[in-house]
């Protein structure tokens, strides 16, 4: 023994030990587990593998530390509720990654029909933390990835932004319309379920010279001024209660703008559907226990 052991069991008060055993013999191996800590699993243990097995003397102490109640007490059968709300424990009711939060968003994508997608798109969550980076190799990944995109070519355009760990969705909305028109219904809309960390007015600084940056990657002429007059909307929408769901809600509102957008968006009609009513907390604990259901995320 190390020395560190001699004396632990040195300085142990002297205690009344049952009649000497032998090794244990009587905890089979499926068994000794469910005394977690008592002088039978400690014996199980030690009896395994190359470990010094403890002489009668050390057995018996640990017995008289350790007593096993296990035939004592009385057990019921587990719970199948609390089994079974284990494991229905939602990632959606995390924080989510952004490589869940991807596979989720495609899951929703699937759910529409091809006419019905026809005038969005979405593109990848990591966009614009990925502009952001002073690597230049990483921003011209960007800038590659954009132009498979035809972002002028669709009336919504879904930018999922993480940053500083929350979740916000910016959309575009008729990019591919005349700047300089009198009419023109351009503009962005900003979605965030916890308005109070202003995170619109702090990223939109990066958010304008990001659009302006997608304008002369695809070869538009626009002028920067236009560019930068684009009106960028902040509506009330629904508010997240903890500091976990707004991976959640980005998801849920690209899920209902998909089903209520208006097929010719007017700045006119702002803010049409997206009110602090514009869903319950009900309908988004559906929308996730749904998306939980279709088995994509293990």
């Amino acid at each position: 023994m190390s020395r560190r052991r001699s004396n632990r069991v040195k300085n142990t008060k002297s205690v009344t030990v049952p009649a000497p055993v032998t090794i244990i013999h009587d905890c089979e191996e499926d068994e000794f587990s469910n005394h977690r800590s008592c002088w039978k699993h400690i014996a199980a243990l030690n009896t395994r593998g190359t470990k010094r097995k403890p002489t009668e003397k050390e057995f018996e102490l640990f017995k008289s530390n350790a007593p096993c109640f296990y035939e004592e007490c009385t057990r019921r059968q587990r719970s199948l509720r609390r089994i079974k709300c284990k494991y229905l424990v939602s990632k959606l009711s995390k924080k989510l990654k952004s490589n869940t939060f991807v596979d989720y968003l495609e899951d929703i994508w699937k759910g529409f029909s091809d006419e019905k997608k026809n005038s969005f798109v979405y593109v990848d969550c990591l966009w614009f933390s990925m502009y952001k980076s002073e690597n230049q190799r990483i921003r011209s990944s960007v800038f590659e990835s954009i132009k498979t995109k035809q972002i002028f070519s669709k009336k919504y355009v879904f930018l999922p932004i993480v940053y500083w760990s929350h979740w916000t969705l910016l959309i575009f909305c008729n990019f591919g319309e005349d700047l300089d028109s009198d009419t023109g219904n351009t503009c962005m809309l900003f979605l965030d379920s916890l308005k109070a960390t202003n995170s619109s007015q702090l990223l939109e600084p990066d958010i304008r010279k990001f659009v302006l940056d997608i304008y002369r990657i695809e070869g538009r002429t626009e002028d920067q001024s236009l560019v930068d007059d684009i009106e960028l909307f902040v509506p009330d929408v629904p508010q997240q209660t903890n500091d976990v769901e707004c991976g959640s809600f980005v998801l849920y509102y690209i899920q209902r703008f998909i089903e209520d957008a208006p097929e010719n968006f007017s700045i006119d009609d702002y803010p049409y559907f997206m009110k602090e009513d514009w869903f319950s907390h009900k309908d988004l604990e559906e929308f996730c226990n749904k998306l939980d259901s279709l088995g994509t995320i293990h």
